[in-house]
């Protein structure tokens, strides 16, 4: 299985098209939040696509979760934003979060910094932001497999 995740993309709806179509064929599509109404571009050329999403702090008045727990093949996700985890001080408190889930696999935004490391039995993946202004906008594409989970990030060109 083939995903692709973004986040932060705060209106930025021509990155986020320019993304989906650099990542190519995916199976599912992950907004990790800020920015939750620019998905509306994607299943607006893309009726077919499964989309999944969280509200980030910027989302203001969202009904949508703040925090998700998915399953996609043989992995168990855990998909927030990250700011209630205090992400920008460090991974620790996402990481308790992870283990209380029992996740293979948590994803977050908030930070702008795209980083896919694997810390204390989890993979933890933050796309990075497609928003400017930044000197690196990116997205990332997880791939799960039944031998497990990986992540790559790319730069937005």
């Amino acid at each position: 299985m083939r995903i692709l995740l973004v986040s932060d993309t705060h209106g930025n709806q021509t990155a986020l098209l320019q993304a989906h179509e650099a990542a190519g064929r995916c199976d599912a599509v992950i907004h990790l939040g800020d920015g939750e109404q620019d998905t509306q571009v994607l299943e607006a050329v893309d009726d077919q696509i499964q989309l999944f999403q969280v509200a980030g702090n910027c989302d203001l008045g969202s009904t949508t979760p703040r925090e998700l727990l998915c399953e996609f093949g043989t992995a168990r996700l855990l998909l927030c934003h990250g700011d209630r985890y205090g992400v920008k001080s460090g991974l620790s408190r996402l990481i308790e979060r992870g283990h209380a889930a029992a996740v293979d696999v948590v994803l977050y935004g908030h930070t702008h910094l795209a980083q896919s490391v694997e810390q204390e039995g989890l993979l933890l993946v933050n796309p990075g932001t497609l928003a400017a202004p930044v000197p690196f906008k990116s997205y990332a594409i997880l791939e799960i497999t039944e031998t497990g989970s990986t992540a790559t990030i790319h730069p937005l060109l």
